[in-house]
């Protein structure tokens, strides 16, 4: 489903055009908030993403990606080296472990450190020790991919469409302040489909027959 099928469906599903074709704004809001309560919910592969950056020698901070919101993993390697995956920890830790920042040393643990100094709603990386040179760093991180609003399509809209159009009846319909039992319709499909999506996501997506054998459901 793409976004413009998306639209004729949430319009003919509550039989309310919400002004779409002067103002899209509040059909666009309606998706956006699904898509954001869809991908907090469900961990698709496609929500990870890798980032290839570098520390600065004797800096200990670093400017996470601008799309950045939580770590998978975070590891670094000189050029030509192994890796070596860093241990997250608190801020507090760090300084304890390290209270000289002229220490330095190869980065053994990482934490999130507060808004980076170029641009305050990003957030940046402190080591520990201080990087004593410059080492590669390969992120795996969380991010919200490109809204089907602004890509037209997307692997949700692609591959679980159900979960996200009856995400947005469900934010379409608290806007228009339905029915009750209307309202608890759209949720009850919604979670439905949510369910299956983590069936895909949380399960089918992060194992395989060889590791894990093939499912079997128990026979009464």
């Amino acid at each position: 489903m793409n976004y413009t099928a998306l639209v004729t469906a949430i319009c003919d599903y509550t039989e309310n055009s919400f002004n779409y074709s002067s103002d899209p704004t509040a059909v666009n809001t309606f998706i956006a908030q699904a898509e954001q309560r869809i991908y907090n919910t469900v961990q698709f592969p496609s929500l990870r993403k890798t980032s290839t950056l570098a520390t600065v020698a004797s800096n200990a901070y670093l400017n996470c990606p601008n799309d950045f919101l939580a770590v998978y993993s975070l590891a670094v390697y000189p050029t030509g080296g192994e890796y070596s995956f860093l241990l997250n920890k608190d801020t507090n830790f760090l300084r304890e472990a390290y209270p000289n920042p002229t220490d330095t040393g190869k980065p053994i643990y990482y934490a999130l450190y507060g808004p980076q100094v170029s641009a305050e709603t990003e957030l940046r990386f402190m080591f520990g020790p201080t990087p004593d040179a410059i080492y590669n760093v390969e992120l795996q991180y969380f991010y919200y991919p490109t809204s089907i609003v602004t890509a037209s399509t997307t692997w949700l809209g692609d591959n679980f469409d159900t979960v996200l159009l009856y995400g947005s009846l469900v934010e379409a319909y608290t806007y228009m302040k339905g029915e009750a039992e209307m309202m608890q319709l759209y949720d009850g499909k919604y979670k439905e489909a949510l369910a299956l999506a983590k069936r895909l996501g949380d399960g089918m997506e992060r194992q395989d027959s060889y590791r894990s054998g093939q499912y079997r459901q128990a026979v009464t």
